[in-house]
């Protein structure tokens, strides 16, 4: 073994021995304020209900989980896990250009009416995005984890600050603060990255990376050719849509990070993970220890899902996810 290879494996060893230890200590996040069993005496049924119905919905759709996973993302990127992507009113982060190819509003909905029945007034909006995308995960065949319930939802919704969730095209310092600001790290970072193993992206969020890459004229260099040929005939139409993992795009593995490494990363954000020093460690790591993935992957969301902001404080259950309350 030369000293570039031994240096690679050492590094790599160190990687995964840290990401191990954050697995293990996974348990232990708990956030103030909220509680494992919050609705135990007042919506005991609401876990078993919410799943329920994602499974219904997902049976007529398996397109709709990973639409459900990325709603809870945005939602908690902006003012913290409040159910403001939800609010449906001029000038809300749901108008925002960010926000529309978001889907998945109508099963919230459908999932509020039957709590609303069973329990009034009990059960906010932003704990059923939570429930939802762990619930989501899980009937992709992705781990499952205990969730902490108690958020509160919040009454403001502004289209100019839903612009700023990544879209695909920052750069990786970008990503970092962005994360940082959040509460986040590098590592949750990567590993809720490797949501893209499943999902698919409009076509036109591409188009430059195929044809123009940075105004050049020509596609981004770092892209596998025959990956390229192939996305050039998916994506003739930019209204069409692409699967994100084009290898198994409809299971939930780390086959992601695999796929960065043979330069099939379908958005500049996914590839770049691989090419910047500051990540590419831990992709590599996670492309070759395939049962690290699912453990990394439940810490950071519970991690995302304690993202709280104002209406910790100051907010209220609505009764439609789509409005605030009325006083």
């Amino acid at each position: 073994m030369n000293s570039h290879s031994h240096s690679l494996s050492s590094s790599l060893a160190f990687v995964c021995a840290f990401a191990l230890i954050l697995v293990s200590s996974s348990s232990s996040i708990y956030v103030q304020g909220l509680d494992y069993d919050y609705y135990d005496n007042t919506c005991k049924d609401f876990e078993a209900t919410v799943a329920g119905k994602v499974r219904e919905w997902f049976k007529k759709d398996k397109t709709i989980a990973p639409s459900l996973i990325r709603l809870h993302f945005h939602d908690c990127s902006v003012r913290g896990c409040d159910a403001s992507i939800l609010l449906n009113q001029p000038g809300s982060e749901r108008t925002a250009n960010a926000s529309k190819t978001l889907r998945g509003f109508e099963v919230i909905d459908d999932i509020k009416r039957t709590l609303e029945k069973k329990c009034p007034g009990i059960v906010s909006c932003a704990d059923i995005l939570t429930a939802v995308a762990r619930d989501a995960t899980v009937f992709l065949k992705g781990p499952f984890w205990a969730n902490q319930y108690g958020r509160k939802d919040g009454r403001i919704s502004l289209a100019r600050e839903a612009q700023q969730v990544p879209m695909g095209h920052e750069d990786m310092t970008s990503l970092i603060e962005f994360y940082q600001s959040k509460g986040l790290n590098t590592i949750d970072l990567i590993v809720l990255s490797g949501a893209h193993t499943i999902g698919r992206s409009s076509c036109a969020a591409i188009q430059d990376r195929l044809y123009t890459y940075k105004g050049s004229g020509k596609p981004d260099p770092s892209i596998d050719p025959k990956y390229l040929n192939y996305l050039r005939r998916k994506c003739k139409n930019p209204a069409n849509y692409v699967d994100l993992d084009a290898t198994t795009p409809d299971k939930f593995d780390h086959q992601y990070y695999t796929n960065l490494e043979k330069n099939m990363g379908l958005l500049y954000t996914d590839q770049l993970l691989y090419n910047d020093h500051r990540t590419s460690q831990l992709v590599v790591t996670l492309a070759t220890q395939s049962e690290l993935f699912p453990y990394m992957f439940s810490t950071s969301m519970v991690k995302l899902g304690g993202i709280l902001g104002d209406a910790d404080d100051d907010g209220e259950v609505r009764l439609q996810c789509s409005r605030v309350n009325a006083y």
